[in-house]
């Protein structure tokens, strides 16, 4: 069997590592003509924490990983208003959780694959002839290739879900904010924020800072729009956004790069009924968006790979394998996009008062018994192990739909 993957991102390559170890032939197109550098730091938990175990892949996550001690919010005078201990988020997901920026994640998955798969950087998918007994892929550079599955695991702006699926704005919801992200060099900021990340505590924006071990500070932002368009200088947007921001801001906004080294997009999730069409098929954010509010979307592309190969590895046809696929990971899919929403508010306050109860919430927090109540409340409710959901096609019909907690 054989599989043109689309997009040479997380789910794209954690799909390559668990099709390869299957058997299948595989081949990874890449649009890019490299791995991408740009990207922020992500908190590594959940059904993802578990599918890396079981790919092998955890201890070299691990080594790339950071120790983080605290989340800690400061006002524009670099008061500190509120703080969350890591050790206390770690104990509502029983330890299994590291932290790790998103190209160090890609790199980690791409070291498994690199010398086992077809890997084709400068290259997208132009056109799909999709057929009940396969899959021809022209890419961009005239060629084609013949496959008995073509998956979208090319983002939340994917080509392979427009092309068979319809235009993006029939499954995009906008949840109103922008997000940005880029590192810089500065010895002195590095030294004063090393081993925390830390957050501006202010309504409507926010700038995150975290030092990374080669001496370059990482830097997070998100501010709320209306507007979803996404403008054309990224940088002269950051710098206007949260010009007026105190602290370390204006050093950072200094620092900031040009437009092409800035990570830049809308924050936003995807809502599609179907994921798979024919011989085609979708994963990660292509199909699953949950956004940066919900926190677990590399982790849910990770684990969404490991259960459609998974699936495509125990059932009869590929068509059987792509429905019990969605029937099985949707539900947790649907969870953490809905955590995502109802989190809005509390990732980023709208308003002094709602700023002022994230504090409140912050101080409670350190109370024995609440921590692990606010922060089940932040992960999400499905709790299913990861054998579960890549269970034996008939095994799921025969125990039903996955378990949600209530």
């Amino acid at each position: 069997m054989k599989a043109v993957i689309c997009g040479a991102g997380i789910a794209g390559l954690a799909l390559a590592q668990r099709l390869d170890s299957i058997g299948w032939d595989v081949v990874v197109v890449e649009l890019a003509d490299g791995p991408r550098t740009q990207g922020y730091m992500i908190d590594f938990f959940g059904l993802g924490y578990e599918a890396a175990e079981k790919m092998g892949v955890l201890p070299r996550l691990r080594e790339l990983g950071y120790q983080v001690e605290a989340a800690t919010y400061v006002d524009s005078d670099g008061r500190r208003r509120g703080s969350m201990d890591y050790q206390q988020f770690a104990s509502v997901v029983d330890g299994r959780l590291l932290s790790v920026m998103r190209p160090d994640l890609e790199l980690a998955l791409r070291e498994q694959v690199a010398h086992r798969v077809d890997l084709r950087f400068g290259r997208g998918i132009a056109e799909i002839d999709n057929r009940s007994d396969g899959v021809r892929v022209e890419l961009t550079d005239g060629s084609t290739v013949e496959a008995d599955l073509l998956v979208g695991a090319d983002g939340i702006h994917s080509t392979v879900r427009r092309l068979v699926f319809g235009e993006e704005a029939r499954y995009l919801r906008y949840l109103g904010l922008h997000t940005a992200a880029y590192t810089f060099h500065d010895p002195e900021i590095h030294q004063r924020i090393d081993g925390t990340f830390w957050l501006t505590d202010t309504p409507h924006r926010m700038v995150g800072l975290y030092g990374l071990r080669d001496g370059r500070t990482a830097v997070f932002t998100v501010h709320r729009a209306a507007d979803p368009t996404l403008p054309s200088d990224p940088r002269a947007a950051v710098r206007e956004a949260y010009g007026s921001l105190g602290w370390l801001v204006p050093r950072v906004l200094e620092l900031c790069p040009d437009s092409h080294q800035i990570y830049y997009d809308q924050v936003a999730q995807i809502e599609l009924p179907s994921w798979s069409r024919g011989r085609v098929t979708l994963i990660g954010d292509a199909c699953q968006a949950v956004s940066l509010l919900a926190g677990q979307g590399a982790s849910l592309a990770i684990a969404g790979a490991y259960v459609l190969a998974s699936h495509l590895a125990h059932a009869d046809t590929v068509e059987d394998a792509l429905a019990s696929y969605q029937r099985s990971w949707q539900p947790v899919v649907v969870d953490k996009q809905q955590t995502g929403r109802r989190g809005i508010e509390w990732f980023l306050p709208s308003t002094q008062r709602r700023l002022w109860l994230r504090r409140v919430a912050l101080k409670v927090m350190t109370l024995p018994g609440l921590d692990r109540y606010l922060g089940g409340a932040l992960v999400g409710k499905v709790r299913v192990p990861i054998d579960d959901l890549a269970a034996d096609p008939q095994t799921l019909r025969e125990a039903g739909a996955p378990r949600q907690d209530t």
